[in-house]
């Protein structure tokens, strides 16, 4: 069964701080180009932008759609691309519960738009879901969770990017200690969370409370460029259930599904994530959850509390040593997105126009950019025309890569020596 490489948290135009590209033509042929066989929707609650995927989209396998012919645009290859797209939407829930503000946010998946259409009725009296394609509604977690269930048994909702300090289940500054503290006596229905970008499946593993759910990884992209910087590899039916099925058979203990196999995570550099050390941006404050501890989370430069990182938060609630492996778990890998590779190998600044001459010149030659990633032997890449990309991509796939961590909101490096 070929492999599905599937990004299923991003977001669309009518998203804050959202390139205005974001659009399902363009998200169409860039997935294609990315190596993405299957694409989140994203921002299924907009009132605008769920009419856009009514009338763009079609059914395509079962709980899947794709562009109709008439919007398609050519891909860098010249050629059509035959993208699915899952209905998915991020939802930031903003309550009061134990006497603590919460501010936790939700993935959710649908099947239909006929499930997405009753959810979001339901949604339109808790608050103004045309504000922003990643609303902000006065809900309790457990309600959303169990609204979902009630418009559609098979809608999916996960935490997103489950340790982010200020919007996550997990996070330091909002979230909670347990997956039952949030959704209560529904959290049995919760079967995976969402790595986010500061954190890697390796850091989730150390918590035996997530023995129970599974792990996966998704972009959530602002920008075309940043589309599929994480996803997941399945070899699955190419529908909604099969990849249900994939992630589910995935969880220590449960019934392998020969047919629906996910096959691993593509990860970022977990020290790349703009919350992984703790500390003050403002004040060029950096720290290990060590350093933290020894300045009692006060910033030796203005004396407030730093804000603390995910590295720090799954070190606190985690009961298994740092490097703990489990060979149950679906295996990771981690890489740099193509245009960086392409910039540290040519000696270039970000912006040079070299680099976008070399990713189309290599997407054109092999096919997509996970292709070359993942797959193609450095040697056919060198052999080319491209020693120098050829050598950068074969240290990231050995981890051979040089790491300045990031905090408080602050991006990290990762650069190719």
């Amino acid at each position: 069964m070929p492999r599905i490489i599937a990004d299923l948290q991003i977001h669309s135009k009518y998203a804050r701080a959202v390139s205005p590209k974001m659009v399902l033509e363009e998200l169409d042929r860039w997935a294609d180009d990315k190596g993405i066989q299957v694409m989140g929707t994203g921002d299924f609650t907009h009132p605008l932008w769920f009419a856009e995927i009514k009338a763009k989209l079609e059914p395509a396998e079962s709980g899947l759609f794709k562009l109709k012919k008439e919007y398609k645009l050519p891909t860098m290859k010249g050629t059509m691309a035959r993208t699915r797209f899952m209905l998915t939407s991020e939802i930031s829930n903003v309550y009061t519960r134990g006497g603590r503000g919460r501010r936790v946010h939700n993935l959710i998946w649908a099947r239909s738009m006929e499930s997405v259409a009753a959810l979001n009725a339901r949604l339109s009296f808790v608050g103004n879901l045309s504000s922003d394609g990643r609303p902000i509604l006065g809900l309790d977690s457990e309600e959303l969770l169990k609204m979902c269930l009630d418009v559609d048994p098979d809608m999916v909702l996960i935490p997103a990017h489950a340790w982010t300090p200020w919007f996550s289940v997990f996070g330091s500054m909002s979230g909670f200690d347990t997956l039952e503290e949030c959704y209560g006596e529904h959290a049995k229905h919760i079967f995976a969370i969402e790595t986010g970008l500061s954190s890697d499946p390796a850091m989730n593993w150390r918590l035996s409370q997530l023995d129970a759910v599974a792990i996966v990884s998704n972009s959530d992209s602002h920008s075309l460029e940043k589309i599929g910087r994480e996803a997941n590899a399945f070899e699955c039916e190419m529908s909604y259930a099969g990849i249900m099925r994939a992630i589910r058979s995935s969880i220590p203990g449960a019934e392998q599904d020969p047919k629906n196999f996910f096959s691993y995570t593509i990860e970022f550099f977990p020290e790349e994530g703009k919350y992984h050390y703790d500390g003050h941006r403002a004040c060029k404050v950096s720290w290990t959850p060590s350093e933290t501890k020894r300045h009692g989370a006060i910033c030796t430069v203005c004396g407030r509390r730093v804000t603390i990182g995910v590295m720090n938060r799954t070190d606190v609630l985690a009961d298994r040593p740092e490097g703990y492996r489990d060979p149950r778990r679906t295996p990771y890998k981690s890489i740099i997105p193509l245009h960086e590779v392409i910039r540290d190998a040519l000696h270039v600044g970000k912006t040079s126009k070299k680099i976008t001459e070399t990713y189309r010149a290599m997407v054109r030659a092999f096919g997509s950019e996970f292709g070359i990633l993942l797959d193609i032997p450095t040697a056919d890449i060198a052999s080319s025309g491209w020693p120098g990309v050829a050598r950068a991509i074969g240290c990231v796939r050995e981890g051979k890569v040089a790491i300045v961590p990031g905090y408080d909101g602050e991006f990290g490096s990762i650069s190719i020596p």
